[in-house]
């Protein structure tokens, strides 16, 4: 079983590990909070903080990931789908970089990944890959929306609430 939540800033998914308790969560959608924190903290090692970051933030009509602490000029870099292994990847001509990510949603919806919806640019250090949402999710994102308004309508009522 999944558990999923939803605040303001991200998406994050936990599932029940072997012994049926809670297991460790996993960003999916913001900003991922440091899980060695409070392990390396007593030990006074410290990561770096010039080491790349990858994290991904959403648009209305993209997926959206950023790669902070990326020095490099947009000409090192390449972009690619690998439709075999259904993930895309980035590399560095200089072999100083290299990731390969999968895109969770397009998984779910069981929906190939297309090259040409994939770009990317650089900008202050921060490589900025985006793939356009294809009109199947962005329908289905349109439909969660109007459920969640009927939802929020249905709990607003003007009924009063009578206290003892």
């Amino acid at each position: 079983m999944k558990t999923l939540l939803l605040p303001s800033t991200g998406r994050k998914w936990r599932e029940k590990n072997t012994l049926g308790g809670s297991g460790k969560w996993q960003v999916e959608v913001g900003e991922p909070t440091s899980p060695l924190l409070g392990a390396l903290e007593l030990e006074l090692i410290k990561e770096s903080s010039s080491n790349p970051v990858f994290m991904r933030k959403d648009t209305l009509s993209s997926f959206q990931w950023r790669i902070r602490n990326l020095p490099y000029p947009k000409e090192v870099y390449s972009v690619s789908v690998e439709k075999e292994q259904r993930c895309c990847v980035i590399r560095t001509t200089n072999k100083k970089y290299y990731k390969k990510f999968s895109i969770p949603d397009l998984d779910r919806y069981q929906l190939p990944l297309d090259a040409a919806a994939l770009s990317f640019t650089h900008a202050n250090n921060t490589l900025i890959i985006t793939y356009q949402k294809p009109k199947e999710i962005l329908a289905a994102e349109e439909q969660l929306q109007k459920e969640l308004k009927k939802i929020k309508a249905a709990n607003n009522g003007d009924g009063d609430c009578k206290t003892q």
